[in-house]
């Protein structure tokens, strides 16, 4: 198995698990940003100044929209 296979196939698992959470009931998601374009270009993390603001929505069963940054 090539490296860029394995790399390939680990993106599209986590890609794949965060779909799946995106459609179930009771998820729901800090918004997220690409961490590091030029370094990572694949590699994305929640903005923490969206914490506060994602609960309380949550608690209102809403998802804050965008997700992606």
């Amino acid at each position: 198995m090539s490296l860029l296979y394995q790399q390939t196939m680990l993106y599209h698992g986590n890609a794949e698990s965060i779909g799946k959470l995106l459609n179930r009931k009771h998820f729901y998601f800090v918004p997220m940003k690409q961490d590091n374009p030029i370094t990572k270009p694949r590699s994305i993390v929640f903005d923490p100044t969206y914490i506060k603001k994602t609960l309380e929505e949550a608690l209102d069963r809403k998802q804050i929209q965008p997700i992606l940054l």
